[in-house]
């Protein structure tokens, strides 16, 4: 991505700059799976106890899309991961505990009282679904911890995170069938008790397991591979893999 070379690298830089669209920001709730539970990837501020999605700001030559892939690679160094809109934030009062201001005072930065860093700002959100495996993730200028936390186990949040994290769980859950299919949340190859225990977690509650596998295998969605072996011979499962062009579609799981 060789856009980031005019990436900000730190405080003081950023709030110079000039070539930033007004009153709009980035946010990306990035969801992983990891041990059968559903994590996102948040950001603590340097010398702030409180936490973060990832997000920034837009560039007037910048279309909203790539600033979203721009800010993802730039908080975990991951690129062309699945990554969606799906609500935008707009309450007046959304930015009302400013943490900007408060990165400035502790790094000793001043600036005018109507600078564009204090203004209200409505922020578009994305989320990503990516390979818990496989995320580098790294503390930038701005945060100095980088961590991933269960779904129901977080922190002190930022801003209106909180509802940011909530409501992308929730589009996460409205549309899971294409979701999990166009995602890294799984590896290449899985059983179908793995892929169960993902649509539990992210669900937050229990399938059975006949009526999961019935209903999983009526898309016509996935092929059947090679029996996985790690002790007896007669209770090796299947793995399965994702079908590149199935069609997507909805189901209707009996609790």
């Amino acid at each position: 991505m060789t856009e980031n070379a005019k990436n900000k690298q730190n405080l003081k830089e950023l709030v110079e700059t000039k070539d930033f669209v007004e009153h709009l920001s980035i946010d990306c709730v990035i969801f992983g799976f990891h041990k059968d539970k559903l994590k996102v990837l948040l950001l603590k501020y340097h010398d702030l106890d409180l936490w973060c999605v990832p997000g920034g700001f837009i560039f007037n030559d910048e279309n909203l899309n790539d600033a979203a892939a721009r800010t993802l690679y730039e908080r975990t160094h991951l690129s062309n991961v699945y990554l969606e809109q799906f609500y935008t934030f707009g309450d007046v009062r959304r930015t009302e505990n400013n943490v900007h201001q408060k990165l400035l005072e502790n790094k000793n930065i001043a600036v005018e009282e109507n600078h564009w860093i204090h203004q209200r700002y409505i922020s578009v959100g994305y989320f990503a679904l990516v390979d818990y495996t496989l995320t580098y993730t790294f503390p930038d200028s701005f945060n100095e911890v980088c961590r991933w936390f269960d779904i129901s186990e977080l922190p002190e949040l930022a801003f209106d995170h909180k509802e940011m994290i909530e409501k992308g769980l929730l589009h996460l859950r409205k549309n899971i069938d294409y979701q999990v299919m166009g995602s890294n949340l799984l590896p290449d190859k899985f059983t179908m008790k793995e892929l169960q225990h993902l649509y539990e977690a992210i669900l937050g509650e229990p399938l059975r397991r006949n009526n999961f596998q019935r209903k999983i295998l009526s898309l016509n969605i996935l092929e059947r591979l090679e029996k996985h072996f790690t002790g007896s011979a007669n209770k090796a499962p299947y793995l399965y893999r994702f079908l590149d062009n199935s069609e997507i579609k909805n189901l209707d799981f009996d609790k």
